[in-house]
């Protein structure tokens, strides 16, 4: 009896394998632009790469619009579908009847519609004696819309115990950290991070998908290679020449940062940059990517270069109805500088750019090794493509451009590649074309032996659960982090213009300095009318003129600071070479903090060790105390650069145990200490400030001391906490070689308006008392305070 119920169990073990196992696939948006392009020849390759392989398929196209409608739609997408190559056009044909036979169109709006799709499903499985394997759900649908499905799907739409759940989600993933943040939280309320599948399509192109096999199965080439000793730099490119006609809706609200670089070209920058897992997985993959998010320097405005076609804002006005007068601030060009700051890739340049309206379609990476080879013999007596002394580089060739498709290329004087001949196979191409402005003889080129569509290759992997080329949310929203400062910074900046194509000429090249980008082609530093109908201080870029008769530099804050800090630089390289050393009074408070930062991450020429600092004033605080001005500048300045300590001097505000006693003589300690250091007591620059009642360093309007006579340092009052303050008087700064006067934001609109129409009056206006005897004043103002 035991013996009977053993075969029978086996039995029907056996039948339950044997079952046939069954995958739904519902394409939501199956009407829209991207599924008729891309998706649906993806479902038909799938089903021709699986369908022989004991797998059942069902396929649902879904959306807002009307059955019929829907369905006559969807009829000529299929028709238009196409076998690969090598399939006859008779059996392509058969094919496609098959395909088109188990695909479907229905309206799916309410709960009730998909707990109406879901029991058909469980039908059909039932009718044809099938196991449900599991169901795919394709959101190709604007994200406004995915919690809405979501919630249908979580509550209507799952299938039954033993089968899986696949949710396949297009980007953008939300429009900055805090949106793509609650998206995921949204999102992960209905479904497991298992579940999701993000989709960035680059991680589906061929080109793509090799560099991290390309490194694997070259580890012995590259190891003593790829990393900062020998990589010159790294260029990411994606260009177009295509404008955002058709689009502008979508590109107004996004922009090439969010639309490419964020997304496409930071995610193949971890691929280039991260550490190789031991044993690859999704989430060692994963792992090592999010190591290199830990790893990047954070952009700022420096870091970005930004342009616009010249006829984009003609096609917004025109598409989305706005005012003849608008101008649109979005950028439809970037390049942008990213470092590592890893022990693999400290110092190297990481270089993203993307753009519409250039001169060629083309996307590649880029590696370029340096070379420090130099040979005796002239280039024609060079073995071809062998010497040591032509160009070394690695390049994955994404698509289009001069080579027309996916290509990996290898330097010939580098190493031959080892790629598997199964996916890739050795080509040689026109002997004329170049490439990176060598011959293509002087590379190694493979191209695929079977070109696929990316989406084609996302939507196998999705299939049999292979997540390592997708959007995990962690990875996701390290992205966010790191883009998202840098979005916010360049939210009002004006992109330079350019004219399309191949008129755009040099005019957006651009090179890197340090932590630095620019254009090479520098327009003329005027004042420039930019986006709107009526001049606002987002109009202009630089105002170079004058104020109180002296040089006026004026722009918005980061490119201000940049600029002052650049000068602070440019004098002190000047004071050290001339001197040997350079003498830097520093005024406290909030306005210098940027500076501060500028001058800690920015400047690595800066000749910090022959560089004294003082301090213009200084609270009568302790110097711990965060109030404190010497704080302030250890903060934000001194523990990140090298300056000798005993280079450093704080004011003596705190002497035996008490704070600016006047019997202590602190003033006259600080005043002795610099006659002592500083040669004539003339400063070779001080940084001051303007407050909004006309003060400057502590000299205020209504505490006379410090504006005449022979102190060089002197104790006042001051209106605000903490009242008592040590100052250098107006007598010692006009002594500096140089005076420049920071003034920042819209506060200080009012006062630098009056100030520009008063003489001479420092009682009253201590800042119109400032002007060196045979030195220079340069004021430096942004718009907000200039313009108001």
């Amino acid at each position: 009896m035991l013996t009977v119920a053993v075969c029978v169990a086996l039995l029907g073990c056996l039948q339950a394998q044997e079952l046939q196992e069954h995958v739904s696939v519902v394409l939501l948006g199956a009407t829209g632009d991207l599924a008729r392009k891309y998706l649906w020849q993806g479902l038909f390759q799938l089903y021709l790469d699986e369908a022989g392989k004991g797998h059942s398929f069902s396929f649902h196209g879904a959306a807002l619009m009307d059955t019929e409608r829907g369905q006559e739609v969807i009829a000529k997408v299929l028709e238009s579908l196409s076998c690969p190559k090598d399939v006859a056009s008779s059996r392509c044909a058969e094919l496609k009847d098959q395909f088109q036979r188990l695909s479907q169109y229905r309206q799916l709006k309410t709960a009730e519609d998909y707990l109406s799709l879901s029991k058909d499903i469980e039908a059909l499985v039932r009718h044809k004696g099938l196991r449900e394997a599991g169901r795919i759900f394709y959101f190709s649908v604007p994200p406004f819309a995915y919690a809405d499905i979501a919630r249908n799907v979580n509550s209507s739409c799952r299938p039954g115990p033993g089968a899986w759940l696949r949710v396949v989600l297009e980007k953008p993933f939300g429009h900055d950290y805090l949106s793509a943040q609650q998206l995921a939280t949204e999102l992960g309320s209905f479904f497991q991070e298992e579940e999701m599948y993000r989709v960035d399509h680059y991680l589906g192109k061929q080109a793509v998908a090799q560099i991290l096999p390309f490194r694997d199965q070259n580890r012995k080439a590259l190891d003593g290679l790829w990393n900062r000793h020998h990589v010159e730099r790294v260029e990411i490119v994606l260009k177009e020449t295509v404008d955002a006609e058709g689009r502008t809706s979508f590109y107004e609200e996004y922009g090439v940062i969010r639309d490419v670089l964020q997304n496409h070209l930071t995610e193949i920058l971890t691929l280039v940059a991260m550490e190789l897992p031991h044993v690859s997985s999704p989430a060692a993959v994963l792992q090592r990517k999010l190591q290199v998010f830990q790893a990047l320097r954070g952009l700022r405005r420096a870091s970005a270069v930004l342009g616009q076609y010249q006829a984009y804002s003609a096609q917004v006005r025109r598409e989305l109805h706005k005012p003849e007068g608008f101008r649109s601030l979005t950028p439809t060009f970037a390049g942008i500088l990213v470092h590592v700051d890893n022990l693999r890739w400290e110092g190297v340049p990481f270089i993203l750019m993307s753009g519409k309206a250039l001169d060629e379609r083309v996307g590649y990476v880029r590696v370029l090794f340096k070379n420090r080879a130099c040979c005796a013999q002239s280039e024609k007596h060079w073995l071809g493509g062998q010497s040591r002394c032509l160009p070394r580089q690695v390049v994955f060739h994404i698509g289009h451009g001069e080579l027309g498709g996916p290509a990996l290329l290898v330097s010939r004087n580098l190493f031959r590649p080892a790629l598997p001949p199964s996916r890739w196979r050795e080509v040689e191409g026109p002997p004329a074309l170049r490439v990176f402005g060598r011959p293509l003889s002087d590379y190694y080129v493979y191209s695929p032996v079977r070109e696929q569509d990316a989406y084609s290759v996302l939507v196998s992997h999705i299939f049999h659960g292979r997540k390592d080329a997708f959007i995990t949310t962690e990875n996701l929203l390290a992205s966010w982090v790191f883009w998202t400062p840098l979005l916010d910074s360049l939210a009002h900046e004006a992109p330079r213009l350019y004219p399309g194509g191949a008129e755009n000429g040099h005019l957006l090249d651009f090179e890197f300095s340090g932590n630095q980008l620019a254009f090479s082609v520098r327009q003329p530093e005027q004042l420039v009318p930019g986006p709107g109908s009526a001049p606002t201080p987002s109009d202009f870029q630089v105002l170079r003129t004058k104020y109180r008769d002296s040089p006026l530099v004026a722009a918005w804050p980061e490119e201000l600071i940049e600029k002052l800090a650049g000068d602070i630089e440019a004098a002190a390289v000047k004071a050290v070479r001339r001197f040997g050393q350079f003498h830097l009074a520093l005024s406290g408070g909030s306005s210098p903090v940027a500076l501060f930062q500028q001058l800690a991450t920015g400047h690595y020429g800066f000749p910090w060790a022959h560089t004294h600092l003082w301090l213009v004033d200084e609270r009568c605080v302790p110097l711990w105390d965060p109030e404190s001005n010497f704080q302030g500048l250890q903060t934000h300045l001194l523990q990140h650069v090298r300056v000798p300590h005993y280079n450093i001097h704080p004011m003596p505000v705190h002497r035996h145990r008490r704070l600016c006693a006047e019997e202590d003589q602190g003033a006259q300690v600080y005043a002795e200490e610099i006659s002592a250091l500083v040669t004539n007591s003339s400063f070779d620059l001080v940084l001051l400030g303007m407050g909004t009642d006309g003060h400057t360093a502590s000299l205020f309007p209504q505490s006379p001391a410090g504006l005449d006579g022979e102190q060089l340092v002197v104790l006042t009052e001051s209106p605000s906490s903490p009242h008592h303050r040590m100052s250098l008087s107006l007598p010692l700064i006009n002594r500096a070689r140089k005076v420049a006067v920071l003034v920042m934001g819209r506060l200080k609109r009012e006062i630098t308006m009056l100030v520009s129409r008063v003489g001479h009056e420092p009682k009253k206006w201590p800042i119109s008392g400032v002007l060196p005897a045979s030195g220079q004043l340069v004021w430096y103002m942004d718009y907000e305070a200039f313009l108001g």
